[in-house]
This record gives structure tokens, C-alpha cells and sequence, in this order.
């Protein structure tokens, strides 16, 4: 089929609008026709190729957090229907390996790469993907609130709830509390029974945070944080900043028992630690990558339950997405974006 839509044909660059040619979905893949995708800077780091550079994949339709409605399938298609409301999973796993046939789908031995980088997205208004990843999604959610489920809300309920375990009791410190996954990381953890501290910088993002019924510290100078709510410390950390100054601080403040989670960290950053203290404190440090299908659909029980509250702070037309990923760049987007097509 014939469309138009958003293309990247160099990393680096911003995509431009373009008249293309879909394929009909092949043999185990359905067509969706996308009512939005999410704008975040995930996105931004996928079009400057830090999930993939090479030539060989453009040009390419950018754009993973979709919201969208099967319109046709290929052969072999069982699981899903033509008329199925579905949001993407971002990873574009075999689901045959030992980890997928566990329900670790983003652990992945057989990865073949990632929606919007390796297969074209949603910024375009119709996308043709595998039927393995899609998940289904009630219609009583609106499509710009959906856009935050698979991944803003789904990978907080993979380190709250799968890599950290937490519960009533725990006290957490969320590093990067007002960022698109930050906020919905507050509301996740403190879904799970657990007090949150946010840490962030700025009145706008420090306000957002307490906003959602967590304590705000200004993270803009490490060595003044006090976490004075926590006496000090916390059972779990979760940074969402990757720096060299976040991460020396997290280790830092860890309780006894405690764990600092990671899900982003800049090339070339190390970490000092002292094994002993790790050995006679019991503490831990885990990495949490994504976040499996299930993960997914329990991520959109959350959100139509009301125990998690979508934050899009703009959403617009596809013309005007550009001005979406600016207000990015400046860091002065709360929450998440949305690119809606105008069919919704």
C-alpha cells in the first residue's frame, strides 16, 4: 500500500515526511493502523543510532510506542484478528529461545534488533509488524494515554516489581523522578506499597514529582541530598541518569539489604565499589533491561485501574512532531509526548 509518513534516512538527522510503499504483512505479521505513537527520548536516541547505525537499515520509520488496530494479517496469524486493539512491544525477539519461552522476552537470545530501528514504527499511519509483538489493549483506554504503556509504564513494573521485588515497607529513591519513565516509575513503586523519594532538578519537574504523592530532593548537587525522610538511606535506588556523580551517590546511600538498580548509563562510566561492604551489608546492584509481554499487559491493568496516571504533557498532529522532540532536547517536556494521526 501506498502512504506517507516519517522517514530517517541518516542517523543523526531529523526524519523527513515522505510517500512510500507498505508492504502487505507477510506470513506470522499483521498490519496495524497506528491511532498514536509515543514521542520520548528513546526515540531520539534510536534516530541518532545508538540502537543501530547502519546503513543497511535505511531509511527507516522511527516511532515504538504504538497504539494501533490489526487491519489485516498475514498467513499463519492465530493469536490476533483483524479488529484487535493492540499496543507494540518494542523488542523484536524470537519468542522460541530458552528466555522467551520463559516470559523473559527481552532477555532474548535471538534478538533480531528493535521496533522503529530495525523494522519501521509509528510515525507513519499504518505499520506492518510481527504478530508476537503485540499485546492486546482494552478500549477503554484513550489511544494518547496508551502511548506511556509499553514503555514508560512497562519497564517501572519490571524493575519494581520483577528485578526489585518491592513491597510495603521498602523505601526508594528514584533518580530522574520527573523524567518520562521517572514519573510513571513514582507511581509504580508506590503502586507496589513502597515510599518514594524523586529526586530531580528544577521547580517545574521537582513540583511534577510531588505532585504523585512522593517527597521531592533537588538532585542539582549530589552531596546535598539528605534523603532525611529515609534517615539517610534507602532499600532500593533505581537511576534513571546513568552518570558518574548518580551512580557514586547511589551506592553511597544504599541501607543494609539494599539494592541499587540501573537502567542507563553513559559510555565509558565506571563504578568504584568496595566488594566488602557489598559482601557484609548484603547489598546488590542489578541492571533491568525493558520488560517482558506480560509485563505489558499487567502495565495496562495498572493504567485502567487508576494506579497509574499517564503523564502526556503534549500531544499534536504529525506535522508538528519536531516541535515534540525540541521540548525534549530542552528537558522541558513533562512527561511523554504523543504524535496522534488524524484518524483519532
Amino acid at each position: 500500500m501506498e502512504i506517507e509518513g516519517y522517514r530517517l534516512h541518516r542517523w543523526g538527522d531529523a526524519p523527513r515526511w515522505d510517500a512510500f510503499s507498505l508492504p502487505d504483512p507477510g506470513r506470522g505479521e499483521v498490519l496495524i493502523q497506528v491511532e498514536a505513537c509515543g514521542v520520548g527520548l528513546t526515540v531520539l536516541n534510536c534516530m541518532n543510532g545508538a540502537l543501530g547505525d547502519s546503513p543497511d537499515l535505511l531509511p527507516v520509520t522511527p516511532g515504538h510506542e504504538v497504539v494501533g488496530r490489526i487491519v489485516a494479517v498475514g498467513e499463519g496469524v492465530d493469536s490476533r484478528a483483524i479488529g484487535d486493539r493492540v499496543i507494540a512491544y518494542f523488542y523484536l525477539s524470537c519468542f522460541r529461545c530458552r528466555w522467551c519461552l520463559a516470559g523473559r522476552e527481552s532477555r532474548c537470545e535471538n534478538l533480531r534488533g528493535w521496533y522503529g530501528v530495525h523494522r519501521g514504527g509509528g510515525y507513519a499511519p499504518f505499520s506492518v509488524l510481527p504478530e508476537g509483538n503485540t499485546v492486546p489493549l482494552s478500549e477503554s483506554i484513550p489511544a494518547v494515554q496508551a502511548t506511556v504503556i509499553p514503555d514508560a509504564v512497562a519497564t517501572p513494573v519490571h524493575v519494581c516489581r520483577t528485578r526489585l521485588g518491592l513491597g510495603p515497607g521498602d523505601r526508594v529513591a528514584v533518580i530522574g523522578a520527573g523524567g518520562g519513565v521517572g514519573v510513571h516509575m513514582v507511581q509504580v513503586a508506590a503502586a507496589c506499597g513502597a515510599s518514594v523519594i524523586g529526586l530531580e532538578r528544577g521547580d517545574e519537574k521537582l513540583a511534577l514529582v510531588e505532585g504523585f504523592g512522593a517527597v521531592a530532593e533537588d538532585s542539582s548537587d549530589f552531596d546535598a541530598v539528605t534523603l532525611k525522610d529515609f534517615d539517610g538511606r534507602a532499600d532500593a535506588i533505581i537511576d534513571l541518569v546513568g552518570t558518574r556523580d548518580s551512580l557514586t551517590w547511589s551506592v553511597s546511600r544504599l541501607a543494609t539489604g539494599g539494592r541499587v538498580c540501573l537502567l542507563t548509563t553513559f559510555r565509558g562510566v565506571e563504578l568504584p565499589v568496595q566488594p566488602r561492604e557489598f559482601v557484609f551489608r548484603e547489598m546488590s546492584i542489578v541492571g533491568s533491561r525493558y520488560a517482558s509481554r506480560a509485563e505489558l499487559l499487567e502495565a495496562a491493568a495498572m493504567v485502567e485501574r487508576g494506579e497509574v496516571r499517564p503523564v502526556v504533557g503534549v500531544s499534536s498532529g504529525p506535522r508538528e512532531v519536531e516541535s515534540i522532540h525540541d521540548l525534549l532536547r530542552s528537558g522541558s517536556l513533562e512527561g511523554r509526548g504523543a504524535l496522534v494521526w488524524e484518524s483519532q
